[in-house]
């Protein structure tokens, strides 16, 4: 019988995974699968399941948001392994799985994971810290990670914009210089994302017709200050209908950035915190998971 690793987070959005996990349990044993279950409690559980006992399973599932996710990639990756990767999106915004229309229904998702096919899929690298589908610095990236669990699971996409409110005060443009495989973009910037998805924080969306998950390619933009309350609007119209060549906008496509950034600057990888560092070499790594998909 195959063995499943089967990789929980008990709180994220508002339980679902947790209350359905016997169900969950018995669905895959219906597909043959004997699953074992690894419950999350701290930040970098995820990771340290995923790396130390993976190799011990024919197949990997997570059930959690985006950051459970980013750490159970980041603990096969770093371990090197190579196996078939299930995701049952149960966060707050669920970024990744919306850019991949992956089902938000539990038991739907499971039996996804047991009816779909592998899809090779490419993973960004931080500095050696491996993320799903974004690296993000500036206005609004300290709500991903600073909004308490409980305000998540009951407001959803509501708790980050109402959080990243309050940094609305202290947003202030900081000096970047971002080195691409054929670009150097330099100046002072309120927002920048390095990113392989179509959808950020739930809110922005990306033009699908651009963003291709395993092409290798990475989709950076970056947003300079507001010149004026007109010139913000403009911006914010054009972002929304997903146009990139607006004056406050910085657009680029790559498969590489080392970007140079003063070392208290935070940046927030798939909705975790990542501390700051004058250096970043930010990677793509060309179809580095096997995500099981049914779509």
């Amino acid at each position: 019988m195959p063995k499943l690793q089967l990789i929980l987070n008990p709180v994220s959005g508002q339980q679902r995974g947790k209350r359905l996990l016997s169900e969950l349990i018995a669905l895959f044993g219906e597909f043959g699968w004997q699953s074992t279950v690894f419950v999350t409690r701290a930040r970098g559980d995820a990771t340290r399941f995923a790396a130390s006992y993976g190799g011990a399973y024919d197949r990997v599932v997570c059930v959690g948001g985006d950051g459970t996710f980013n750490e159970t990639v980041d603990g096969l990756l770093s371990a090197g392994l190579d196996l078939p990767l299930g995701y049952i999106p149960c966060g707050s915004t669920n970024d990744f799985a919306g850019s991949l229309h992956l089902s938000s229904d539990v038991l739907k998702a499971g039996r996804d994971v047991m009816l779909g096919h592998e899809r090779r899929l490419d993973v960004g690298r931080f500095n050696g810290r491996c993320f799903s589908y974004v690296a993000s610095f500036g206005a609004f990236t300290k709500a991903s990670y600073a909004t308490p669990q409980t305000v998540k699971n009951a407001l959803g996409h509501l708790a980050y914009i109402l959080e990243g409110m309050k940094d609305i005060p202290q947003i202030k443009p900081l000096p970047v210089r971002v080195e691409t495989d054929d670009r150097v973009l330099e100046g002072e910037y309120i927002f920048g994302a390095v990113s392989n998805s179509t959808s950020l924080g739930g809110v922005l969306s990306l033009d699908p017709e651009l963003v291709d998950m395993a092409d290798g390619i990475f989709e950076i933009f970056l947003i300079k200050p507001p010149s004026s309350a007109t010139a913000l609007a403009n911006a914010l119209r054009d972002l929304r209908a997903m146009h990139y060549d607006d004056p406050m906008i910085d657009f680029v496509k790559t498969s590489r950035a080392v970007v140079y950034a003063q070392p208290d600057m935070d940046w927030s990888l798939d909705g975790e915190r990542q501390p700051g560092t004058e250096r970043a070499v930010i990677e793509n790594l060309h179809g580095a998971i096997r995500l099981m998909v049914n779509v």
